[in-house]
């Protein structure tokens, strides 16, 4: 609550003047839960919107004089609809002096969302119920979706990782903050932010994770999602061949999107290209298209499709990524830059929040962007028979000068050290235990600070924690 987002004057003072309508909402100071939960699925169930609360019916600003308390009846709104709607923080907002919250409902949300057994939309600035023939064509427009939001069979709360979790929601600016890992579960209503969130479900009395909790925080999501990872693999020619570095990154899936794109960083050919008649300093493919590309496929993939998984292949000319699920929705390949649909809302929700996606914005027309103002074709998008794959063209032989493969040369390694970003350099990752082997006379102890002295200086990275902890180049 003391660290909520805002936005501009400007914006609300707009708001207020154009009116509520289809997308815009305004409920006073005192609407309680049950209000607010009909306006926000009535919102959800049509194209997504804004309410704006602390306003009253004809746009007067009266202002909030407990923002907790408003906040927190915005959080129990959320948890009245059937299903709990999954909605980013409220934007704490000022007019005239006066505080208010705005909170954003996305568009492409993929449930119809009822109240108390009714399905609510919204027409000429007011809630109205659903007539029989919309709320058809609404269930059947929405209906596939959901794989997320069930609990992962035989999953308890202690298949959760304390630290991930105690990290999510101090984004989230839970109480949490103040405690130590192990303590997490003392704080006050963290299983009511993570059932909010969509992680966590009610079973009897008591809490389940769901599909999405467990990606998100699991100790070990691949025990209940076997292909819940990330394939990366480097070619050496223009297709598949006998030489390749491979790694297959797994863990919960903000992990799996920093091993990936540190793979990507690390294989990707630096050096110059030419432009008119000078040189320039440049790689591959943009590293903000990579990151869209891989953060899109993890948030959007298709979890109940078992025996595949997102494959980031890379090859001279050109690097593939594929994540299993064809479009989902109402997105085709025509309307793909503009129209949304979240088949996996928890997981994307969790991201924005953690900083990998714009909620609003999955980042299509920015990929084309920068492609283009990179010099280098549009992205090509393709759903295949059951996935969905984007391919980014590199530079080819504009790359007049790579990157020397001793791309150590100008650091002061020691012998040892050496031998380890070589061992990399071949294989892709090293543990304790094979650094050990390359050096027997080391103790453990050394060879813990010889890594973490190459960790220090930029060159690898470590991945997962204590028994778990491997290292990758970067």
């Amino acid at each position: 609550m003391t660290n909520l987002p805002s936005v501009s004057a400007v914006d609300v003072a707009a708001l207020l003047s154009a009116g509520s309508g289809e997308s815009v909402a305004f409920a006073g100071a005192n609407a309680g839960p049950v209000k607010l939960a009909e306006t926000l699925a009535a919102i959800a169930n049509a194209h997504g919107g804004l309410l704006l609360v602390g306003v009253t019916a004809s746009g007067r600003a009266t202002g909030l004089p407990n923002l907790e308390e408003a906040q927190a009846a915005i959080q129990a709104a959320g948890l009245l609809t059937s299903p709990p709607l999954i909605l980013p923080l409220p934007h704490m907002v000022e007019h005239d002096e006066k505080k208010l919250l705005l909170v954003e409902v996305p568009p492409g949300l993929p449930h119809v969302y009822s109240m108390d057994g009714r399905y609510l939309t919204r027409t000429a600035g007011q809630n109205r119920l659903l007539s029989a023939s919309e709320l058809s064509a609404l269930l059947l427009a929405r209906g596939e979706s959901g794989f997320e939001s069930r609990p992962a069979p035989d999953a308890t709360l202690d298949d959760l990782d304390l630290i991930p979790m105690q990290s999510y929601l101090v984004r989230l600016g839970h109480p949490a903050a103040g405690l130590e890992a192990h303590s997490v579960r003392e704080a006050p209503d963290w299983q009511k932010t993570l059932l909010g969130r969509g992680c966590l479900t009610q079973a009897g009395d008591g809490m389940l994770p769901t599909y999405a909790g467990i990606l998100l925080f699991g100790r070990e999501p691949q025990r209940f999602l076997r292909n819940a990872q990330i394939t990366l693999v480097r070619y050496a020619g223009p297709q598949m061949g006998d030489e390749f570095l491979r790694h297959d990154a797994s863990g919960i899936l903000p992990e799996q999107i920093r091993q990936a794109e540190a793979f990507v960083n690390a294989n990707m050919r630096r050096g110059m290209r030419i432009k008119g008649f000078t040189r320039e300093e440049t790689t591959e493919y943009p590293i903000s298209v990579v990151r869209e590309a891989i953060v899109n496929a993890v948030a959007h993939r298709d979890y109940a499709i078992r025996g595949d998984g997102i494959r980031v292949l890379m090859f001279s000319d050109h690097m593939e990524v594929y994540s299993p699920g064809r479009l989902p929705g109402h997105v085709t390949l025509d309307n793909l830059a503009t129209e949304r649909f979240s088949r996996n809302e928890a997981v994307v929700q969790a991201l924005s929040d953690l900083g990998f996606v714009e909620r609003l914005g999955y980042g299509i027309d920015r990929m084309v962007a920068s492609m283009a103002e990179a010099g280098l074709p549009a992205p090509v998008f393709e759903e295949m028979v059951a996935g969905f794959r984007v391919t980014l063209r590199g530079r080819g032989d504009e790359l007049v000068s790579a990157e020397s493969a001793a791309r150590w040369g100008n650091r002061r390694l020691n012998p040892r050290q050496e031998r380890a970003v070589a061992y990399l350099a071949e294989h892709g990752t090293i543990t304790n235990r094979e650094f050990r082997e390359l050096c027997p006379e080391l103790s453990d102890e050394t060879i813990r600070r010889e890594l973490a002295d190459l960790v220090d200086q930029g060159l690898i990275m470590k991945v997962g924690e204590r028994k778990a902890t491997y290292y990758i180049l970067k």
